[in-house]
């Protein structure tokens, strides 16, 4: 069964947090995207230190768009984050960002931009927890899902049956429905839950 995560994009940590409790009720993870301007040119939250302090009874993934991940990686090692999702386009040695975040206890989680080919992903495979296809440049929320975003899911699902596939961006339930049937696990949307007068309605029919 595909698993919905809400996907926060903001650049104060009030509205983060006001979007966690609209979606507490419904989900077991929220997504929290960090961009400085270092690896995209879109700009968001970026401070953990704010998160330090923070509560929720979900699981906390922190989707992490910035550059020198190699050296980066241990301030997002927080307490109440589950899982540090990186861009392997952003670190000179990804096997090595992927034992670090393990070694802290932590789920690695291994992303890659939609134009970088599935192949690139492929060697983390097997290292991270999970492999990310972001199926829209990284940056704001509400861009358009690029389709080639299914193959690459579905050629991912065809060597490693067994891994975790996440999709990210652009998702709604037609484009949700392609990436599950080519072997999608989780779905990341932004835009069709927060923009949904029923957020709860919004993410069950994402996973249905």
């Amino acid at each position: 069964m595909v698993e919905i995560i809400p996907s926060i994009n903001e650049e104060i940590f009030e509205e983060i947090s006001r979007k966690i409790r609209l979606v507490e009720p419904y989900v077991k993870w929220a997504h929290i995207d960090v961009s400085d301007g270092t690896f995209t040119g879109h700009s968001s939250w970026h401070n953990p230190e704010a998160l330090l302090a923070f509560e929720t009874k979900l699981n906390l993934e922190i989707h992490l768009m910035i550059a020198d991940m190699d050296t980066r990686y241990g301030d997002w090692i927080l307490p109440n984050v589950s899982r540090v999702i990186f861009h392997i386009e952003a670190a000179r040695d990804p096997h090595f960002v992927i034992e670090k975040i393990h070694t802290a206890g932590k789920e690695a989680g291994a992303a890659i931009r939609p134009e970088t080919e599935w192949q690139k992903l492929e060697p983390f495979c097997a290292a991270a927890d999970m492999v990310q296809l972001l199926a829209v440049p990284p940056g704001r929320a509400g861009q358009e899902f690029r389709p080639e975003t299914v193959e690459k899911v579905a050629n991912i699902r065809r060597l490693h049956p067994g891994c975790i596939i996440e999709v990210d961006g652009g998702i709604n339930p037609d484009t949700g429905r392609r990436c599950v049937a080519a072997g999608a696990n989780i779905l990341v949307s932004a835009n069709y839950v927060f923009n949904s007068p029923d957020i709860g309605g919004a993410i069950r029919e994402l996973g249905s």
